[in-house]
């Protein structure tokens, strides 16, 4: 059973005949004592509401703290998969541009042999027309001889 300051305050005894009780000064302690447990009771339930209000911030904290955990796993985790995405693209980016400069090789190679190609039909040319020329200037320079005699 609890006692409660009200108890306290309404609690009579019987006094005895001789030597008895002084029922004002039993009165005047029993005020002090519900006095004293009145604020006994009052600082317990502010401790209890401190309590509870410590234990709600307790349990916000960790639910932040589990919330910033998440937060930094799911931050860590996009950070991979830009790496691992950026470092994709780099090697599509070096492999296309190793198939660029290899067409780059290619067509100069190509056209190297084209410009090879021009040049022997062209000094095939030069010596055909060299020797076509020297024919008709051997038949000019005949019938210039013949001309003359």
């Amino acid at each position: 059973m609890r006692i409660t300051p009200l108890d306290i305050q309404q609690q009579q005894f019987k006094g005895k005949m001789l030597g008895g009780l002084d029922p004002h000064e039993v009165d005047a302690f029993l005020q002090t004592v519900a006095e004293e447990m009145e604020s006994l009771v009052r600082e317990n339930a502010e401790l209890k509401e401190q309590c509870k209000r410590a234990t709600v911030e307790m349990e916000q904290m960790a639910q932040q703290e589990k919330n910033l955990r998440e937060t930094m796993l799911a931050a860590q985790k996009i950070t991979e998969e830009m790496k691992a995405n950026a470092q994709k693209e780099a090697a599509l980016l070096v492999s296309e541009a190793e198939v660029k400069g290899e067409k780059i090789v290619a067509d100069a190679e190509r056209r190297l042999a084209q410009l090879n190609d021009q040049v022997q039909e062209i000094r095939r040319q030069r010596l055909q027309f060299e020797s076509s020329f020297k024919s008709l200037l051997d038949t000019h320079y005949k019938m210039l001889a013949l001309d003359e005699e």
